[in-house]
């Protein structure tokens, strides 16, 4: 599974991005797809996941009710819209997608994206 990713950028406190993920190879298997990202100095935490078959998603508590995570089957692209930017959304994002249950766990994920900056300021 190749994921490259696109979005990202600069945002203000209170603004809006998206990030868009376009998923090609074997795909057609992969059970979820999500999004992590890391802050300087943090580790890489889960941020958003959803599942592959029937659209279930997870989000981390810092992002409930201001990240949406969906997906376009016919596309093979993950979205992430980040709404209501705060100061600490501030990190780079990568792209994952797993065979396995879905989760918003890192060792859970084999393929990856090489991450795109997202800063709020």
């Amino acid at each position: 599974v190749q994921l490259v990713e696109s979005g990202g950028g600069s945002g203000q406190p209170g603004g809006s991005l998206r990030l868009s993920c376009g998923a090609s190879g074997n795909t057609y298997s992969t059970n979820c797809m999500a999004w992590f990202r890391q802050a300087p100095g943090k580790e890489r935490e889960g941020v958003a996941a959803i599942s592959s078959g029937g659209g279930a998603t997870a989000y981390a508590d810092s992002v409930k009710g201001r990240f949406t995570i969906s997906q376009d089957n016919a596309k093979n692209t993950l979205y992430l819209q980040m709404n209501s930017l705060k100061p600490e959304d501030t990190a780079m994002y990568y792209c994952a997608a797993t065979y396995l249950t879905c989760s918003l766990v890192e060792r859970d994920f084999s393929y990856w994206t090489q991450g795109t900056q997202v800063t709020v300021s």
